[in-house]
């Protein structure tokens, strides 16, 4: 793979071309990274690619290998891993709130205590959540309760 940067002051805006043979897997990956750097990423539902905003997700979940992103009405699968979008994600507005389990911090509405010093959240939507222990106190930090 060649990569090339063109430096041009005149230029006001960056613009990124991607020219290949076929798109790879590596490929899609970059694509992926590139789209999230710029707050989006590809999804897919019912066999058709959607590109959509993160500012629209709520929370991402990892089951049996898959990678679903639920937004406040929709579910739609990613083709990254769940630690791959945690990596990019977590430092703003998300945390991983289980080894499972991504959300976004201001779509929650409340939390509660349950036993063995787990949380469960309630998001805007109405969804409920289980926070795991290892990952409680670093939600109630984010956000300013104790």
């Amino acid at each position: 793979m060649k990569i090339s940067v063109n430096i041009d002051p005149a230029l006001t805006d960056t613009e990124i071309v991607i020219n290949c043979g076929s798109v790879t897997e590596q490929l899609e990956n970059i694509i992926a990274a590139l789209r999230i750097a710029n707050s989006q990423i590809t999804v897919t539902k019912n066999g058709e690619t959607y590109i959509l905003d993160i500012a629209r997700i709520a929370y991402i979940e990892s089951v049996d290998r898959k990678t679903f992103v639920y937004t406040e009405n929709e579910c739609y699968e990613s083709r990254l891993k769940l630690y791959e979008m945690g990596d990019r994600l977590c430092d703003g507005d998300f945390l991983r709130i289980s080894k499972a389990c991504i959300v976004r911090l201001k779509y929650i509405r409340s939390l509660r205590a349950e036993l063995d010093r787990r949380l469960r959240i309630t998001l805007e939507n109405g969804e409920q959540l289980i926070v795991s222990r290892q990952y409680a106190e670093e939600l109630k930090k984010k956000l300013g309760v104790k």
